[in-house]
């Protein structure tokens, strides 16, 4: 059986996601009347759009509003190869029932791996030595750091991806303490960690790693005083979203306290203004936004969306199936 179909996402993730690979098993599956690259040109096939039944899509996913879905009235459910679909899932589209399903699981797997390395590299005070070696033009005779024995990692949200972070590190002797508000006794008994109040991770954690959501009351939530609270020579890693730090007050942190370091794979501003003070400093560590799925890593979201169509032709529970009150409480 095949049902009508569109693609509906930007041309980047067009090439990305729906690959040579993914493409040839979509066409296999269903009949693709549409593809719409950029999605905001989706009135230009509106004949095309009548028909479909189901939506393929990923980044740059047009805004579900009532317009574009009276173009699509026969929709029944979108498959979205990306990570939040709080951008674009509007009310009126959980009005009509449309399922929804999104690859979010899949793109946490590449930042749990960097968060993995980092964690790995921040216990052996990685980026210090990288620097005292090329400052010093000679190997330090005093070398101190936690290392991967016994040490402590905290994780702030345990989440999809705090939860891979954590599996990846039971390859290691750490001790894990994780912030969660939602995380219960016996889930973290489960997990092999211990819960902790916000400012018991700074304090105890050697390397400390954020991984909530961007929600209004996640806005600003670490403040300065945290980084004050942390370890001599620890390591904060961000790969959740800028906006959860209070970046300013985290500047003034780093400045105080050069022992300690930052790596910041997200920032507030995208990149950083010219002039910000993030470029500058010399224990901070600025990636471009690059934990996240890049290049043929992109594909694993998009063979993940035609796994969960076909469960879908099958009558078959769907996987990663979004509710309006899930959907609300994640990235």
């Amino acid at each position: 059986m095949t049902l009508p179909a569109a693609l509906l996402l930007s041309p980047e993730a067009r090439q990305l996601v729906y690959a040579d690979g993914v493409m040839t098993r979509l066409q296999r599956r269903a009949n693709l009347v549409a593809i719409v690259a950029p999605a905001n040109e989706w009135q230009q096939h509106r004949a095309a759009l009548a028909k479909v039944e189901v939506l393929f899509s990923g980044w740059g996913a047009p805004v579900m509003e009532e317009p574009l879905l009276a173009a699509m009235p026969r929709l029944r459910a979108i498959f979205y190869a990306g990570g939040s679909v709080r951008y674009f899932a509007t009310e009126a589209l959980w009005q009509r029932g449309i399922t929804l399903t999104t690859a979010a699981a899949l793109n946490a797997v590449p930042v749990a791996e960097y968060t993995v390395a980092a964690v790995l590299l921040g216990l052996k005070r990685f980026w210090h030595y990288v620097r005292v070696t090329r400052d010093q033009r000679t190997f330090p005779a005093y070398r101190p750091l936690p290392g991967a024995f016994h040490s402590t990692v905290g994780l702030i949200a345990f989440g999809t991806i705090g939860r891979l972070v954590r599996e990846r590190l039971r390859a290691h002797d750490v001790k894990v303490l994780v912030h969660d508000p939602f995380l219960t006794a016996d889930e973290a008994r489960e997990a092999g960690v211990e819960r902790a109040e916000l400012d018991e991770v700074f304090a105890q954690s050697d390397v400390v790693s954020l991984h909530a959501p961007l929600l209004p009351q996640t806005i600003g939530m670490i403040r300065g005083h945290y980084f004050a609270q942390m370890k001599p020579g620890a390591l904060f890693i961000n790969t959740a979203r800028g906006e959860i730090v209070h970046e300013g007050e985290m500047i003034s942190a780093l400045q105080s306290r050069p022992d300690l370091y930052a790596l910041l794979d997200v920032t507030a501003t995208e990149p950083p203004l010219p002039d910000s003070p993030l470029y500058a400093l010399p224990n901070v560590i600025l990636t471009p936004h690059i934990a996240g799925s890049l290049g043929p890593e992109c594909q694993r979201m998009g063979h993940a969306m035609v796994d969960e169509f076909e469960r879908y032709l099958a009558g078959e529970p769907l996987k990663w199936e979004l509710t309006p009150q899930r959907a609300a409480v994640t990235a």
